[in-house]
């Protein structure tokens, strides 16, 4: 209890009189017997977790095990530049995600944390990282540019060059020139999922998988992301009359062509 009371939130609460509940003891506690169970001779996480790997430590030494190495790594801001980078607030960009998704999500990063993610998230040497860095700040290198080469080195990274060519192509097209891509793909749209020819949009999303769910499609809808033949729909209930060939989009990056 006496380490446990050693953390900052929990020594303020304590020493201010608002509660401390008994759970909130056991997440470190639990992580901390991992560590014993396991054996761990290295235990790898973010900064945030420090308390954590050290509660690790502790219950080593009552155990009479020798005392894991703590190895921690600074987190990174997710893309709203504000909270750390994660699944569940959106802010992130998966490894697995398709080249266009990568390029595109990583040209949103704001401008101070680039130096952040290509010294930490990339594969480029600590000399081109200087080089980076000296550009950016004598102003011989566009942050724009700077950013194209990020997106480029993280689809390389996870796809290959000839994806990262062809995702920064991609990216020209459709974002600097405002054109749509000469690779849309055609989605078959079933007969089933049609009402008299009629289907609502956040439906329509989904079957073209284009959505993961409903309400990931209703808010795309709401924030006025969805767009038909380049007009936008702005009404989650709209019903749609789908032509074959129509082009539906949501965002800058997810494209789909209806084949009927």
């Amino acid at each position: 209890m006496a380490r446990m009371l050693e953390r900052d939130d929990f020594t303020k609460r304590y020493q201010s009189g608002q509660p401390i509940s008994i759970h909130e003891f056991f997440y470190p506690l639990m992580q901390g017997y991992d560590s014993v169970a396991l054996e761990t001779d290295v235990e790898l996480g973010g900064t945030d977790q420090k308390f954590n790997l050290l509660m690790g430590r502790t219950l080593q030494k009552e155990y009479g095990k020798p005392a894991q190495i703590a190895i921690m790594m600074p987190l990174i801001e997710g893309l709203d530049g504000v909270n750390k980078m994660s699944k569940s607030l959106g802010n992130y960009i998966g490894i697995d995600e398709e080249p266009n998704q990568i390029y595109g999500k990583s040209m949103s990063i704001p401008d101070e944390l680039m130096l952040k993610y290509f010294e930490l998230a990339t594969d480029i040497s600590n000399d081109e990282l200087e080089k980076l860095r000296a550009g950016l700040n004598d102003g011989t290198l566009h942050p724009r540019d700077a950013k194209m080469r990020l997106a480029r080195t993280f689809v390389r990274m996870y796809h290959g060059e000839e994806a990262a060519e062809a995702a920064e192509q991609h990216f020209v097209t459709v974002f600097q020139q405002r054109a749509l891509p000469d690779d849309i793909p055609e989605v078959s749209l079933p007969a089933e999922e049609l009402s008299e020819g009629r289907i609502r949009i956040v439906r329509l999303l989904t079957a073209l998988g284009l959505q993961s769910s409903g309400s990931e499609a209703r808010r795309s809808v709401q924030q006025g992301a969805v767009r038909i033949n380049e007009n936008k729909i702005t009404d989650p209930n709209a019903e749609i009359e789908p032509k074959d060939g129509d082009v539906v989009q949501v965002g800058k990056r997810l494209f789909a062509r209806i084949r009927l």
